[in-house]
C-alpha cells in the first residue's frame, strides 16, 4: 500500500520539484498539499500548488493556509525564487481548471491527520500552518509516523542570516511550536542544499536530455533560483533543499548518519532570530545545565538530525521520477 503523505508548502520553485517527486512516487499517496506564506504570498502558493497537481494529472486537494507568521512581519523570498516563486514565467505556469479546496490548511491538516494513521507529513515551508494546527489539536501528533523539516540548519550556517534558514526565519515561534510538540520530526537542514548536493551544469544537461515535461519544468521554473543561488554563494548550479528533504521523506535511507538531539528555535535575539540550536554533545542530559536548557528537558521527543546524505542517491532518486 502507498504511503499517505500531507505536504505543506510555500510552493516555490524548489518546492515544485519535491512536490512533483512525491506526486509521481508509486510508493507515494498524497492525501492533501497545504500552503502557507513563505516563498511567496499565499494567493500566488495557491495557484502554484494547483499547477504542481495539474502538471503531474493528480487529484489532490489543495488547501490555503496562513498568510502571515504567527507574530511577525511577512518576509517573501521573490528576489530568489521570482514574484511568481517560479522563475518569472508570465503564464506559462498557470493551472486551467483546478481550484483550491474550502477548507482552511490547519482544519485540513487536522482532518486528515485524524483520519490517517501512520501519516508523513512534510513540511517545505514556515511551520505557520503546522504550528496552528498543532495548537487547536494537539492529538494529531499521534497520527504522524514522520514529520520530515526543511528548515533549519544544524551546528552550521544558514541562508538568510549567519544563524539562519528562511523558514525558520520566516515564522521562528512557529518552528519552537513545532519543534517542541512531540511530533516524530526529522530535520533536513540547508546544509545539504549545497556543493555535492547542488545540481551542477553537467546534471543540469543530464535533466534536459531526460526530454520530459517533468524535468523541462525542474530546469526552467529554478533557473532564476540558480542566478540567486549563485550570487549567494558563489556556486554554479540548481539548489533543491525542499527536493533533497523529499528524497529523505520518500527513501529514509538516503540519510546516512543520523541522531536524535534536543532542538530550541531562537525566537529573542535579532542577530541570531530563527537559528535552530541543535544540542549535538547532548549536553542538556547534563544536570549541570538543567537550568539552562530546563525548557527543552520538557521535550517529550528529541528530533532526529541528519549529519549525512548521500548525494547520488538522492540525485538517481530525483532523476528516475523526472522520466
Amino acid at each position: 500500500m502507498p504511503r499517505p503523505f500531507l505536504i505543506d508548502t510555500d510552493a516555490g520553485s524548489d518546492d515544485a520539484v519535491a512536490i512533483l517527486m512525491a506526486l509521481r512516487h508509486p510508493d507515494v499517496d498524497v492525501r492533501a498539499i497545504t500552503v502557507v506564506a513563505g516563498n511567496v504570498p499565499l494567493p500566488q502558493g495557491v495557484v502554484n500548488s494547483l499547477y504542481f497537481a495539474e502538471l503531474c494529472e493528480a487529484d489532490v486537494p489543495v488547501y490555503a493556509g496562513a498568510d502571515r507568521p504567527l507574530l511577525r512581519e511577512y518576509v517573501s523570498a521573490d528576489w530568489f525564487h521570482g514574484a511568481d516563486g517560479l522563475g518569472d514565467w508570465g503564464d506559462r505556469y498557470k493551472p486551467t481548471r483546478s481550484q483550491a479546496g474550502d477548507l482552511h490548511a490547519v482544519d485540513a491538516i487536522i482532518e486528515v491527520a485524524r483520519a490517517t494513521p501512520d501519516l508523513v507529513i512534510v513540511t517545505l515551508g514556515p511551520l505557520t500552518n503546522l504550528a496552528l494546527a498543532l495548537r487547536k489539536a494537539p492529538d494529531i501528533v499521534s497520527q504522524a509516523s514522520r514529520c520530515i523539516v526543511m528548515g533549519g540548519a544544524a551546528c552550521t550556517n544558514g541562508n538568510v542570516t549567519p544563524a539562519a534558514e528562511y523558514n525558520i526565519f520566516c515564522d521562528p515561534e512557529a518552528a519552537r511550536i513545532v519543534f517542541r510538540s512531540g511530533l516524530p520530526l526529522e530535520m533536513v537542514g540547508w546544509e545539504f542544499s549545497t556543493g555535492d548536493f547542488v545540481l551542477s551544469p553537467d546534471d543540469i544537461e543530464f535533466v534536459r536530455a531526460i526530454n520530459t515535461p517533468y524535468a523541462e519544468f525542474t530546469i526552467d521554473c529554478n533557473i532564476k533560483g540558480m542566478r540567486g543561488y549563485e550570487i549567494q554563494t558563489g556556486e554554479i548550479g540548481i539548489s533543491l533543499p525542499d527536493g533533497v528533504a523529499m528524497a529523505v521523506a520518500i527513501d529514509p535511507t538516503i540519510c546516512r548518519r543520523q541522531s536524535q538531539h534536543y532542538v530550541d528555535v531562537e525566537c529573542d535575539s535579532e542577530l541570531t532570530r530563527g537559528m535552530t540550536v541543535v544540542d549535538k554533545l547532548n549536553l542538556a542530559d547534563d544536570e549541570r545545565n538543567a537550568p539552562v536548557w530546563r525548557d527543552l528537558l520538557a521535550i517529550p521527543r528529541k528530533p532526529l538530525i541528519c549529519w549525512d546524505l548521500d548525494a547520488l542517491r538522492w540525485k538517481n532518486l530525483l532523476y528516475d521520477l523526472l522520466r
